[in-house]
């Protein structure tokens, strides 16, 4: 991906299953009964950039306009237009937005921090993934940056003796009460497409998903106990490869997207929810909610002109001779600066990799309810009585 550019198994057996089903069912009965109660003190956040608020831009170098253009009037170091679904996920709880763990200027952790960093993975960031220009933030390195920040949130909090300097900290006892959300394994697939062959990238699928599983324990003992899980969205429906390089039309869907990549991430996904049932009988007091983000997506994508938007597979801002957003680029010798179109709120995708803000948007209005859910929990309702 070019953000450093900007520096930039199923369990087997019927007896596992019958017994996973009658846990998951009395977890949900008592999380519905409790619902009246319930109180989401913050959000915690590991992913990608779809949901980065600030982490690339303050590490690497600011995004350049018109990125934040419609919601912020600049750069707001998101890679979009305006608002991020983890934007509309803050407003829903009464949240300011969430500020990125990175970027301390103006910070306030009183409701959560975001450390999701652009261009990162779930794997283990090595050379190839950097010399690619993925992210070295990946999901492991995210994991040690909030165990750094709760210590410290912690230690200045019994510290301060002034409440206008509390008031901004995460209350310690807090913590365990958060939801904990990750959307990532996007980079992983757009990884291996562009460096491997699509059987490589299958094969990867059981090692990535392990690598997220590990994750999710070790966020468990570190006393998270709510889990919002993102899978991942319709990778070939990104016009960043579905338009820029078209597939033939024995792997065209009826939207124009590359059936063979979507058909990756449908599998990414039956593995990834596959893992979060066995995580629900292994971290018997955690709540795993997993969220279907892919149906949602290809749902706006396959709806786009029905929804008011312009195309399925139709971008803001790039041009696509080949320039990328904000850059200058050469179409038969002539220079081209690739900038935004007239109105961003017509189109799903901003700049062939993201969505605008009017698609994150109709993409949260669809998953917050928990209609997408398994279990099917309401964010706002998404707490753990334990």
């Amino acid at each position: 991906m070019r953000h450093l550019r900007l520096f930039r198994g199923r369990l087997d057996g019927s007896r596992w299953g019958v017994w996973a089903a009658a846990v998951g069912i009395i977890l949900i009965a008592t999380l519905l009964g409790a619902s009246r109660s319930c109180h989401v003190p913050a959000i915690y956040n590991f992913g990608d950039s779809n949901s980065d608020t600030g982490s690339v831009s303050a590490a690497f170098g600011r995004v350049p306009p018109p990125y934040g253009e419609t919601f912020f009037g600049r750069p707001s170091g998101r890679y979009s237009d305006g608002r991020l679904i983890m934007d509309f996920m803050a407003e829903k709880l009464g949240f300011p937005f969430l500020s990125a763990y990175l970027d301390s200027i103006g910070a306030n952790f009183r409701h959560g921090a975001n450390f999701a960093a652009s261009g990162s993975t779930i794997r283990p960031a090595d050379a190839k993934l950097f010399e690619a220009g993925f992210n070295p933030l990946s999901l492991n390195i995210q994991l040690l940056q909030f165990e750094q920040f709760k210590d410290r949130m912690r230690d200045l909090y019994n510290q301060a003796k002034s409440s206008c300097i509390r008031s901004s900290l995460p209350i310690p006892e807090e913590f365990s009460n958060a939801v904990y959300t990750l959307d990532c394994g996007q980079n992983d697939l757009h990884f291996g497409l562009v460096k491997t062959t699509e059987e490589q990238v299958r094969a990867s699928i059981p090692d990535i998903i392990n690598q997220f599983a590990l994750a999710i324990e070790k966020l468990y003992q570190d006393g998270a106990r709510t889990f919002w899980i993102h899978n991942t969205g319709p990778i070939g429906c990104l016009p960043t490869f579905a338009v820029r390089n078209p597939p033939t039309p024995a792997n065209s869907d009826q939207n124009g997207c590359i059936k063979s990549y979507n058909e990756l991430a449908r599998e990414f996904n039956k593995q990834i929810k596959d893992k979060v049932f066995q995580l629900r009988i292994q971290l018997h007091h955690a709540l795993l909610i997993y969220v279907d983000i892919y149906t949602a997506k290809y749902t706006l994508i396959s709806e786009a002109k029905k929804q008011g938007f312009v195309g399925p597979l139709a971008y803001c801002c790039g041009h696509v001779g080949g320039g990328e957003c904000w850059e200058t680029s050469t179409v038969n010798g002539t220079p081209i600066f690739a900038t935004s179109c007239r109105d961003p709120s017509k189109y799903i995708s901003w700049d062939g990799a993201h969505y605008t803000e009017a698609a994150n948007k109709w993409v949260a209005n669809r998953i917050l309810d928990g209609s997408l859910s398994d279990p099917p929990i309401p964010l706002a309702k998404a707490c753990h009585k334990g």
